[in-house]
């Protein structure tokens, strides 16, 4: 069409197209307001009238919103036990199961790693060995991101940031970065290829061993272990890069199960009415 028998209602059209196709509010909203900007430049080389795009408006998601579903950190190692196991595959000779063992250990391992820092998944994805440090304190500079698909960017934020590696994954990035140039990439397959999330769910029976959840819930699963761990919400924004701490504060109420264990040991410790346990004891 031409620009100037574009109206509101092609602009609506379009916006309400790109969200049925998945695509995120934010993204449409970026996209709206580039076109936005388009139009006004129209407008002042007097080449339109009117902007078309100003009195649109970007549609909501009708959707149900995911909840974050974390693992805790007994169900984060049995995950990963479990993504590295060799599932039985027919016609397939020993050199081609060592090969695939090999590949499965190396993927269970980059899930750990993203279980316990919280990199989402396209960080991960561009992580170098530059970006690794083990001195003063161990840890990976987040500096770009690289979705599938998609070109090299900045984070999510548009701001680098530091997330320090914990002793359980310190010997697996150890592994991952030994014998490599500052300019190679970190988490790769064990054939050295770049981590795709289709490839790597099929190739750990994902649906399986996940139950149900996602590959984001790796990046909430480091948020709640950190706070579980009794680390501070203000230094978990840092190392998960809110914005905002009102956004942290959101994985607290996944730590709910463990307050109340700890609420219902008390409630059936010693004073008080006499519960359960003790009337076990009774002949």
């Amino acid at each position: 069409m031409q620009i100037g028998s574009v109206t509101e209602r092609e602009v609506t059209r379009a916006l309400v197209t790109l969200r049925r196709r998945g695509l995120a509010e934010k993204s449409v909203r970026r996209y709206r307001a580039s076109l936005s900007s388009f139009f006004g430049w129209a407008v002042r080389e007097r080449i339109v009238q009117h902007n078309p795009v100003t009195p649109t408006r970007v549609p909501k998601a009708s959707e149900v919103q995911k909840e974050m579903h974390p693992f805790s950190e007994a169900e984060l190692e049995t995950f990963v036990q479990d993504a590295a196991q060799l599932a039985p595959r027919d016609s397939i000779g020993p050199v081609a199961a060592a090969n695939r063992a090999r590949d499965l250990d190396r993927l269970a391992d980059i899930l750990l790693v993203a279980g316990w820092t919280g990199l989402r998944w396209s960080e991960l994805r561009e992580v170098r060995v530059s970006d690794i440090t083990m001195a003063p304190v161990p840890g990976i500079y987040v500096r770009r991101a690289t979705p599938e698909g998609g070109e090299v960017k900045t984070t999510k934020s548009g701001k680098s940031r530091f997330v320090p590696l914990a002793d359980r994954v310190l010997p697996v990035v150890r592994k991952l970065i030994e014998g490599r140039t500052p300019r190679d990439l970190v988490f790769v397959t064990a054939t050295g290829h770049r981590l795709h999330a289709t490839a790597t769910k099929r190739a750990v029976d994902w649906e399986l061993i996940s139950h149900g959840r996602r590959i984001h819930d790796l990046r909430h699963t480091a948020a709640c272990l950190w706070l579980a761990k009794g680390v501070s919400a203000t230094t978990v924004q840092a190392w998960m890069g809110h914005a905002s701490i009102a956004t942290t504060n959101i994985y607290l109420h996944h730590l709910g199960t463990v307050a109340d264990q700890a609420g219902l040991d008390r409630l059936n410790g010693s004073g008080g009415i006499r519960g359960e346990s003790e009337n076990r004891d009774q002949p």
